[in-house]
This record gives C-alpha cells, structure tokens and sequence, in this order.
C-alpha cells in the first residue's frame, strides 16, 4: 500500500477544489454567453415585429370617394406605425395652400399642369413624391349619345381652372370639334382656338359646377371624379374619353418642397401603392380611376 504525505494529500484536496470551481466557472460563463446569445435573438425579433417607426402625417384629401380610399391607404401605413390623418377639402384651392402653410404634411388630389399653375400664379413649393391615380377627363351628355350628333350651335361646358380647361379644350380637339393654334397645350383657354366648324358655344364653368349643369348642356367636359359626384354614368352618359398612353394627368402625392426625402415619405407612398388599394380604387370608383403607378 502507498501512502501519500499529508501536504500531498492537501494538495490533491485543493487541486481538486481548483478543477470544480473552473468547471463551475465555464458552465457559468457558458451559461452567460447562451443568455446573452438568446436576449440578442428576442431584440432581433422585436426589431423586425416593430414598426418602421411612429409617426403623424396630415394628408390633404377631397371629400367624398377620395376620403373613402385614403381610409384603406391609412390602415396600411398603421402597419409600418405611420398614422395618416386625413384632412378632408371642400374644392381644389384648398389643399395646396394648406400644405404651403403647414397646417398638412402632405396632400393628393392634383395632376403636374395643376401644381404647374399653381406654382407659377402663386409661388408654391410643393414637390410630387409618388403617383397615385388617373382619372381620365370625359366628355358626358344626356340629349345625343355620340359626338357625331351634336348640332351645330351645341352649348359645351368646360371647367374654368387653367389646367382643366385646357385638358378640356385638348379632348374636343382630338375628337374633332374644334382646333387649337399650333403649340397650343395643356393650359390652352379659348381664345386658342383657331377652327370651330359646327360653331360650338363653350360655356366655362367651375369645376364642380359643370357635371350638375349637364341638364342645361348639349354636352360638358367632366372631371371623372366630380361626373361621378354630380350623379353622371359613365358607362350611359360618357360620348368620349381622353387617352390613357402617356397620359400627363396622373394625380400624385406631393409634399412641401425639402421634405421630399424624409423617411415618412417612402411610407406614405408605400402604403398607397400596393395591391390592397388597387382593389379599393376599382371598387370606390367602379372603374372610373385607374392606378397610375
């Protein structure tokens, strides 16, 4: 039999001691680096369940059908933790005047020749961020149903802002009843055109007036949306319709000028562009809008 010296044994007993408390140590420290490895994946996971950020944005809009769509495209941006306030609009002066002040972060409801001339006559600084919709312009009647049956001396309504008027003027033009001078565009007026052979009376008239003012019309160019609000049918009353292709009255979001770039706005844009209000446009406006981007 060996036996080992009392120091000896001691030594053992520590070493020992020494072997339990680094094995103690390493399962520790294990044990830490698989907490710390498991916190990092649960903030992983929070960081991609979370939204993109939260944010505000008033957003200028007209009454009516367009407050209905921006009701979907508001419950898409809550998605990504932007919250829309819709902020309803009565006629189209308001809601470029409200963004240049301030008191909207945002607004859609307009074409590029209406912020063009709303630019030059007032001195916005407004910027288009993203495309929304088309609502092709139509000429409506209720007494012929065809532009070959209107009789000379016809009474054609046509709206009065700058840039509606000439789109107006535009769409008689390609269906062959009147002529505009050479150069002659979109901001057209009256006094553009040159040829006139049934000898139309065109009558200028708000835009919000000119649909309601059919009945007393032999025909009247209609802004889609004010045909649909003023009881007019397309598919009945509607004897023409100015082309889709390359068509430069697509409407858009727009913010004021050096905010273009600001995170929200990617968003904004975002969460009207998508499938969800695709179909909500075809449903809302029975196919009169058409998405534009």
């Amino acid at each position: 039999m060996i036996s080992f010296p009392h120091r000896a044994g001691r030594r053992f007993v520590v070493l020992t001691e020494r072997a339990s408390m680094a094995a103690a140590l390493q399962s520790l420290r294990r044990g830490s680096a698989l907490a710390l490895a498991l916190a990092f994946a649960l903030s992983a996971l929070t960081l991609l369940a979370a939204p993109a950020f939260a944010e505000t944005v008033r957003v200028g809009v007209l009454g009516g059908e367009d407050e209905d769509l921006w009701k979907v495209v508001a419950a898409q941006a809550a998605k990504n933790g932007l919250t829309i306030k819709i902020v309803v609009f009565n006629d189209y002066t308001q809601p470029n005047e409200a963004l240049e002040r301030g008191d909207v972060e945002a607004n859609a409801f307009q074409h590029k020749p209406y912020l063009d001339s709303q630019i030059k006559t007032r001195g916005y600084h407004i910027t288009p961020v993203g495309f929304t919709a088309v609502w092709p312009i139509g000429l409506y009647s209720r007494k012929v149903r065809s532009v070959a049956n209107l009789p000379k001396g016809a009474i054609i309504g046509v709206p009065n802002d700058p840039s509606n008027e000439g789109r107006a003027l535009v769409l008689l033009q390609r269906v062959g009843l009147i002529k505009l001078r050479d150069g002659a565009d979109v901001l057209a007026t009256t006094a553009d055109i040159v040829d006139n052979p049934r000898s139309l009376a065109i009558m200028e008239l708000d835009a919000g007036v000119v649909g309601r003012a059919i009945d007393d019309l032999s025909a009247a160019v209609v802004n889609t949306d004010w045909a649909i609000k003023s009881g007019l049918k397309l598919a009945e009353d509607r004897i023409a319709q100015e082309s889709l292709a390359d068509n430069p009255y697509r409407n858009f979001i727009a913010v004021k000028s050096g905010h273009e770039n600001d995170p929200w706005v990617g968003a904004l844009v975002g969460a009207y562009q998508n499938d969800v209000v695709k179909g909500a446009l075809a449903s809302i406006f029975h196919g009169a809008g058409v998405p534009a981007w």
